[in-house]
């Protein structure tokens, strides 16, 4: 989602929108504490048509940007709040009425700012701190030099951030090491296959072992999935990885011997040692890493016996260490990087509404899940990463997240410890499935996670011609799904 070309002109706007529905939250938090009913929220389930604002939601955040007549219009993020608040009062709307009898439920309005709790107090709320927190803390780094870009340089490259995507998350991952990679390869032409493996590994694939490395995973973390969980995904993980390590030094090494002797030349006389600045932000993003996961609310920080309270500490933490990274970093620093709130605005504007409208969905899925005949890890896999594909990742986790939990014969699979989704508990190796699913397959097309399009935005600002929606499709069905096959046949089969 945050992959429009930042614009300074949206500056201003990007950061009150980013406000505008913590604003809300706050006020909603007075009225949060209201009860659940499970025998009332038990009683009729939603129609199918209460789906259509969370479709459309998501359908217009992949259409409008490839239609001509909508794509400018699309670009403001006032609009994308516009779209998502309408949408989001429908789903307000008919939580409202079905507490006056529609459908038998809390009364009257209640109903509606349960809805509200849930989507704003409890999931939007972490999700969008958190983002916002890497997003800014990372646009304080700038990583600059010119080494040769060997295909092993380049493989090296792309493996260090698969490995650092999981600890700053792939947005962060990508924002910091996508133009010194450009600027490494600037003397090439055959580039654009780097930029293609450069989404697959480092704004995908690479964030899979932390809650903060992709919104998916963290969403599961708000949801009870242990902070350390996502470490059982290395096997996962580490085989997609050096896979497409492979693949991308063979394809790289041919691109090299075709490249012109002058191109080379200049490569290998050209060059100036790596140097980073703004490392004071690294130490901040570890701390947002130790905020997220040690001040869990109502756990005992660990070494103490002290109660982490129910409110919004670790958010607080977050913000503080974003704020040392504002008055820390010089703003020389922001203006290399082209650094604006423009992107994470979309991603606050976006969400809020995506978090509103999936209320349906997910109560539908607590309801009737078991109905829908997905059963298995390999169903999971494919399903959890086949919507990821075109829609988004993060609300696409929760809906198979909570529909795992709808199981109820699990038959002697492990379930992880005393985590219990709103539907029931989960099996170990069904969570594996939905969260690589998730996760990788957001790979498969630009808009399958939010750095995908902001990596390409970047490329084509600096000359490098990438492939349409359709023909990025191309390189990720003859070089992903094979390797999504192949972690079937060894994990989920």
């Amino acid at each position: 989602m945050s992959g429009m070309l930042m614009r300074k002109r949206d500056l201003a706007p990007s950061v009150l929108t980013l406000g505008v529905p913590i604003i809300l939250c706050s006020t909603l938090a007075c009225a949060a504490e209201i009860p659940e009913d499970a025998a009332a929220r038990a009683a009729a389930t939603p129609g199918l048509v209460w789906v259509l604002p969370f479709v459309f939601i998501l359908l217009s955040i992949a259409l409008f940007p490839l239609s001509p007549r909508l794509s400018h219009w699309w670009e403001h993020n006032r609009n994308k709040l516009l779209v998502a608040f309408m949408l989001g009062a429908v789903t307000c709307l008919y939580y409202t009425l079905r507490g006056y009898g529609f459908a038998g439920s809390l009364p009257g309005a209640q109903a509606a700012v349960q809805a509200l709790r849930h989507a704003i107090i409890l999931d939007y709320i972490p999700f969008i701190v958190l983002l916002f927190s890497l997003y800014t803390i990372s646009g304080g780094i700038r990583v600059t030099g010119d080494i040769p870009a060997h295909p092993l340089t380049n493989c090296a490259f792309l493996a260090f951030g698969s490995l650092i995507a999981s600890f700053v998350g792939t947005t962060g991952a990508s924002m910091v090491l996508i133009r010194p990679l450009l600027q490494i390869n600037s003397e090439r032409k055959n580039v654009k296959h780097t930029v293609i493996f450069f989404i697959f590994l480092v704004s995908n694939i690479g964030g899979a072992l932390l809650p903060v490395g992709d919104p998916p995973l963290f969403l599961g973390y708000l949801r009870g999935v242990p902070f350390l969980w996502t470490l059982h995904l290395i096997p996962y993980w580490a085989l997609a990885l050096a896979i497409l390590l492979c693949v991308y030094y063979v394809f790289d090494l041919i691109a090299y011997r075709h490249e012109a002797p002058e191109n080379i030349w200049w490569d290998e006389t050209r060059r100036f040692g790596l140097r980073v600045n703004g490392k004071r932000n690294i130490v901040l993003l570890l701390g947002i890493v130790l905020a997220v996961g040690l001040l869990v609310p109502g756990n005992r920080l660990p070494g103490t016996n002290w109660v982490v309270p129910d409110t919004y500490l670790r958010e607080l933490a977050q913000l503080v260490l974003v704020g040392i990274s504002w008055i820390w970093t010089p703003r020389r620093i922001h203006r290399e990087n082209h650094f604006n709130f423009t992107a994470i605005g979309e991603v606050a504007c976006l969400f809020v509404g995506i978090f509103i409208t999936m209320q349906v969905p997910i109560e539908i899925l607590k309801l009737k899940g078991d109905l829908l005949g997905i059963a298995t890890p390999m169903q999971f896999f494919w399903a959890s990463g086949g919507l990821s594909s075109f829609l988004d990742n993060a609300p696409t986790y929760v809906v198979f997240f909570e529909l795992a939990g709808s199981l109820h014969n699990l038959g002697n699979l492990p379930v992880i410890g005393n985590l219990m989704t709103a539907t029931g508990h989960i099996a170990i190796v069904d969570l594996a499935a939905i969260s690589c699913g998730a996760v990788f397959m957001g790979a498969n097309t630009y808009i399958g996670n939010g750095p995908n399009f902001l990596v390409k935005s970047i490329a084509e600002s600096r000359g490098i011609k990438m492939p349409s929606f359709f023909g990025y499709m191309v390189y990720s069905g003859l070089i992903l799904i094979p390797l999504f096959i192949l972690v079937t046949i060894v994990f989920f089969r």
